[in-house]
């Protein structure tokens, strides 16, 4: 098996990565956005208008330090 980022021989340790420099960056493209799971779900959608909202609100609110 080889690692999903760079292509050498996975390690045991960190399994499926190569490093834990490799596992770091494919955590970091989890927590950026770059890996996403598309929906149609109009639940999803109404969620997400929901927490943008709430979101701009409370940076609107926050008053700064």
């Amino acid at each position: 098996m080889s690692c999903p980022m760079c292509g050498k021989p996975t390690v045991q340790k960190v399994r499926p990565f190569c490093s834990k420099r490799c596992a770091d960056l494919d955590l970091a493209r989890w927590f950026n956005g770059s890996y996403a799971v598309p929906s149609q779900d109009m639940d999803d959608i109404s969620d997400l208008e929901e927490a943008l909202e709430k979101a701009q609100k409370d940076d609107l609110s926050e008053k700064p330090h």
